[in-house]
């Protein structure tokens, strides 16, 4: 089996994750990339599941022990990041990683895997949508909703970096476009 990879990445509220579980959830030979976070998990994230949540700690010593394949400090003294052994369990298990990180992750890895990776933008229609979208969620305060959409602006910016733009307008046709495209790649 090919090593191939699929990343997606989108500014947060794009609705990257809500289109990689349901391409999981098509039968396609995926399985879920977990990243690594120092952030506290959210209502109902489960460790290990969702995320493997790390204290500050505990994420900069896996960075000096060089255990990621990548990591971003995406704010100040939060963390993202991949870990070396969750892309070893997965290709063990005789699947394709699937990655559902930030714009910047999703170039470094892109830039790591190269033409073994399939990077996917996911596009929110508008700002006005995006900020909709972020409220509705209910994980933001006025603080933290404010710095995603300035976030929004930089990373709508890495667009071309990308090997494929789906713009998520309607989420059915979204989640389409992105398995035909997922699809293609792995039957190449």
């Amino acid at each position: 089996m090919k090593e191939k990879y699929i990343i997606v990445s989108a500014p947060s509220g794009a609705g990257k994750t809500t289109i990689v579980q349901s391409l999981i959830s098509k039968g396609l030979p995926l399985e879920f990339s977990i990243s690594a976070t120092s952030r506290p998990p959210r209502n109902n994230e489960i460790n290990g599941k969702d995320y493997y949540f790390l204290n500050i700690d505990e994420f900069k010593n896996k960075i000096a022990n060089n255990e990621f394949i990548e990591y971003e400090e995406v704010y100040p003294g939060l963390f993202y990041g991949t870990l070396k052994t969750e892309i070893d369990r997965i290709i063990a298990d005789g699947k394709y990683p699937i990655f559902d990180v930030d714009v910047k992750g999703g170039i470094k890895l892109k830039n790591i895997f190269g033409e073994n990776a399939l990077a996917i933008f996911i596009k929110p229609p508008n700002l006005e949508e995006l900020e909709k979208r972020l409220k509705n969620r209910n994980t933001e305060n006025e603080e933290t909703l404010k710095k995603r959409l300035e976030r929004a602006k930089f990373e709508l910016s890495m667009e071309p970096y990308f090997d494929v733009t789906i713009i998520n307008e309607d989420l059915d046709k979204s989640i389409n476009a992105a398995y035909d495209f997922v699809k293609d790649f792995l039957n190449k």
